[in-house]
């Protein structure tokens, strides 16, 4: 009876002198956690450093990498990773290298589509490429956003300054459905506005670039608008005021978007480098380029979204 009586003891205090060596050991997430934070407070204080000291480059388009890197797009992190949870799909069908254009669909009443995918071309292609996006001009003309859009890497979109990046060697980001696409009503969503004149594919012909199709689902989601106020949107000079379930009617909490599940597909390349040196001087050309970029990017968001089985879920 005794040996049986001892071993039952041993079995019941072994397990807690397991606990106790296990919570003696540090949890691996909360150490991978502490080594990213000290990592990332390193890099910062090196930033400061730079500086101070001068020791950074800014660009003959206003672009500041070091910045752009360690303070205008760590903010958009948690947005990007926690609150749109952004699946990305092809990313390998941007080039690692040389010059690119990508163009892609328009929504969201605020450009945050925009934001959503440089932030994804940085942080998730192997690479780590910076997407050089062409704005509009009420964005360079509104204080603070103008000189943050030109700091970090935004230009004018217009065909000078595109082909310009292009021939650098640069990926560049287009929105070629502007406001007409970002500011339409939400039962209008993920349908195609018209994709301007075709300028974008006149300058990836002029400079034999590839064009990177992009499709976006989930930004539709974020803003539903459900009317525009044009007293408001010509008093203020914009090109449309939003109204939405939540905005005006709950003010500044009403601007917090919803939290949709994104999807950004990058399609495979289409080459322009193969109808020679005038062939942006060929109006069919560059229409039927036009309209095979804009089928492409219409069809990817239709598949994208029979995929998809609830808006914030996925």
């Amino acid at each position: 009876m005794i040996p049986l009586h001892g071993a039952g003891r041993e079995r019941t205090t072994r397990p807690a002198a397991e606990a106790e060596d296990l919570a003696a050991v540090p949890d691996a997430g909360e150490a991978e956690h502490e080594s990213d934070r000290e990592r990332r407070l390193a890099d910062f204080t090196a930033f400061l450093r730079r500086r101070i000291a001068g020791d950074y480059r800014v660009d003959e388009f206003g672009f500041d990498e070091d910045l752009t890197d360690h303070v205008l797009m760590p903010p958009f992190r948690a947005l990007y990773e926690k609150w749109f949870r952004v699946e990305t799909i092809g990313m390998h069908n941007i080039p690692a290298e040389g010059g690119a254009l990508l163009v892609a669909n328009h929504s969201g009443t605020l450009p945050l589509d925009a934001v959503m995918t440089a932030y994804a071309v940085r942080n998730e292609h192997p690479a780590q490429r910076h997407l050089r996006m062409l704005g509009a001009d009420l964005v360079f003309r509104t204080p603070v956003l103008g000189a943050l859009a030109r700091k970090s890497g935004q230009t004018l979109a217009c065909n000078p300054d595109a082909e310009r990046l292009l021939r650098s060697g640069e990926l560049v980001g287009v929105w070629p459905e502007g406001f007409k696409g970002v500011g339409k009503p939400f039962k209008d969503r993920y349908k195609l506005q018209r994709f301007g004149r075709g300028g974008f594919v006149s300058a990836a012909l002029n400079t034999g670039v590839p064009i990177v199709p992009c499709s976006i689902v989930g930004a539709e989601e974020i803003y539903p608008m459900i009317g525009d106020v044009k007293a408001l949107a010509r008093l203020f000079g914009f090109p449309y005021f939003p109204v939405t379930p939540f905005f005006p009617l709950l003010g500044p909490l009403g601007a917090v978007p919803l939290p949709s599940k994104w999807y950004i597909e990058f399609g495979e390349p289409i080459r322009t480098d193969v109808h020679g040196e005038h062939a942006a001087d060929d109006p069919m050309l560059v229409f039927n380029l036009t309209d095979q970029v804009r089928e492409t990017v219409q069809q990817t968001l239709y598949r994208l979204l029979t995929q998809r089985k609830n808006v914030f879920l996925g």
